[in-house]
């Protein structure tokens, strides 16, 4: 239900004076200005990094909360957003497709929006949503209904409002909008349902189609209402007709290299599961199996969606170890411009920034047994005994050999997105040490049915701990230190020119670690497990740090045995604001 708690004059007045229109040039210097907060990543290629060093290591303890705001407590489930700041106003997303616009100097509501859901939505991983993305006038958020809806950001009257796909059939959309040169920038999701993974452009005024680029082989992409080139070969790596619900959803939002002008998005597991009914539970000859572009990272032309270059982290896939995980451009020690993703396989890559070329793979999870390694040429060095074994093999025909496979296919890092410090050279990246059973099964496709073929159940590793939030040096791959916890960790990541590193953890706290040693310089209890993904803005010589907490996510619907361990886990919805006070921040 779409209401307003504010008229727009009432709204107006309670931020004051507007600003001008948010432009491409304020989005471009996002990761250096201090003010606001006007992309999701802080900065399009999502480092995650504020220069902001008024709060440090050394007054940390005096963070204070501001103020609280609650989404409501009849949907609730899992809070997955950033926040976004501009204009003295905090704009958030919550569960169930909703958007919110506070009041920053009181958390106050000046308007709230509900988007319209119909029955039978399809979402894979819970009802989140992981924010939003402002520019000119306009606050832009999708929708589990997947959907794209344009708000006028003083008022959340609609602007304009398209559909990305067909939810019926299993699309939604829960990633945040990246906006480069006036185009919005999506992608889709729905992975377990058999969709076709595609990245669309349209332009930010009236929300028309400007290209699309699926991300599996064999399907067209378009410019300018035309058709365009057919992404790939068609059936160069996919069997007969598998490739028409070849998935590869490109769940994440995207980064954006403005060094190349290259965007940067992953797709997502090929479908189904069973890597056997695509080719792939066999080595073939040439790269037949090996499923493109699904588990992989795209560069992409932003300018006509045509495909620059790509990488495939899992060809061959057959653990669900998606390829979406964010892609973040940094400057290495040598001084070449590189990429660095941590994949859900347990991997952490160092791509070229220029043509997406492999330099080097580590491993930032224990136990990996699923791979020996990674070769010179980036590709895995498979232990196929312990890849899930082929239905049509068994004797019954109705299970595949079942083997325990390691990190679980909720990877070793999942959808929570790292940091990337420049005053360290380090990367704070979420991890969870865990693995699963898994064997296949017989599966056909039915639109609009989960398109899996592939049981499972994840187990921890050890007794004392699941999550690890690991500081990697991207130069050698070596883990400089690593933060335990209890319950898997399920938030993003922040650092600072302070010397800061914040994250939550699904036991409730929002936590403050030294980025140089890991240990925890400060923490607050907000009642919920955090999901969320903490940001930092100063106002007045103050500096404020938000998050938002709210148990929930893909964790207690897919955990299986971990899920057991964390069931007394409350869920909730509230945004916390802290700030630390002026006369602190005046004695710095």
């Amino acid at each position: 239900m779409k209401r307003f708690m504010l008229a727009a004059v009432a709204a107006a007045a309670c931020v004051g004076l507007a600003q001008a229109q948010v432009t491409e040039e304020d989005l471009a210097r996002d990761a250096e200005t201090v003010g606001d907060v006007l992309t999701n990543g802080l900065g399009r290629g999502q480092q995650r990094y504020s220069p902001l060093q008024t709060l440090n290591k050394t007054n940390i303890k005096k963070l204070v909360p501001a103020w609280a705001f609650s989404l409501g407590g009849e949907k609730q489930r899992g809070q997955e957003s950033q926040p976004l700041v501009y204009d003295g106003v905090m704009y958030v997303t919550g569960s169930y497709s909703r958007i919110f616009a506070i009041d920053i100097a009181t958390g106050k509501e000046l308007w709230q929006y509900d988007a319209r859901l119909p029955e039978g939505i399809l979402p894979c991983c819970d009802v989140v949503n992981r924010g939003a993305a402002i520019y000119g006038d306009n606050v832009y958020f999708g929708t589990l209904d997947a959907r794209l809806i344009a708000l006028n950001r003083k008022t959340g009257r609609v602007v304009w409002n398209k559909k990305l796909a067909e939810y019926k059939e299993g699309y939604s959309y829960t990633a945040a909008p990246l906006i480069v040169k006036g185009l919005v920038i999506t992608g889709n999701s729905g992975g377990e349902f058999g969709v076709v993974g595609e990245v669309q452009a349209r332009d930010a005024n009236t929300g028309e189609l400007v290209w699309s680029r699926p991300t599996i082989e064999g399907h067209k992409g378009t410019f300018q209402g035309k058709e365009s080139s057919t992404t790939g070969t068609l059936n160069a790596t996919w069997p007969g007709d598998a490739w028409k619900t070849g998935g590869g959803a490109t769940w994440l939002g995207g980064s954006y290299d403005a060094d190349t002008d290259t965007l940067v998005f992953g797709a997502g597991n090929p479908s189904p599961w069973n890597s056997h009914l695509r080719g792939a539970g066999t080595p073939l000859e040439g790269n037949k199996g090996d499923n493109l572009y699904a588990a992989s990272r795209l560069g992409i032309d932003p300018a006509n969606g045509e495909i620059k270059w790509y990488f495939q982290t899992t060809p061959r896939e057959g653990w669900d170890f998606d390829g979406v995980n964010e892609v973040v451009p940094f400057v290495a020690a040598d001084g070449s411009k590189r990429f660095a993703t941590a994949d859900r396989n347990g991997y952490f890559y160092i791509l070229n920034r220029a043509d997406g070329k492999f330099v080097s793979a580590s491993p930032f999870v224990k136990n990996i047994n699923w791979a020996k390694g990674i070769d010179k040429d980036g590709r895995p060095i498979f232990v196929e005994e312990n890849r899930p074994g082929n239905p049509a093999a068994a004797a019954d025909g109705a299970k595949g050999q079942q083997v325990f496979a390691v990190p679980s296919f909720l990877g070793g890092k999942n959808w929570m997105p790292m940091a990337y410090s420049r005053k360290t050279g380090l990367f704070y990246v979420p991890s969870n040490e865990w693995g699963m059973d898994i064997w296949n099964e017989p599966i056909n496709f039915k639109k609009g049915a989960a398109f899996l073929g592939a049981g499972f159940t994840i187990k921890p590793l050890f007794d004392d701990y699941i999550g690890s939030l690991k500081a990697i040096d991207p130069n050698t791959g070596e883990i400089k230190w690593e933060y335990k916890n209890g319950a898997p960790l399920w938030a993003g990541v922040m650092t600072t020119a302070g010397g800061l590193v914040f994250t939550g953890n699904p036991e409730g706290e929002l936590l403050a670690l030294d980025d140089e040693s890991g240990e925890v310089l400060w923490k607050f209890q907000t009642g919920s497990g955090i999901v969320g993904q903490p940001v930092t803005w100063e106002q007045d010589g103050e500096q404020y740090v938000s998050v938002i907490s709210g148990w929930g996510g893909a964790v207690p619907l897919w955990g299986g045995e971990v899920a057991k361990k964390v069931n007394y886990l409350n869920q909730g919805g509230m945004i916390w604001t802290f700030r630390l006070p002026r006369e602190v921040a005046a004695a710095n």
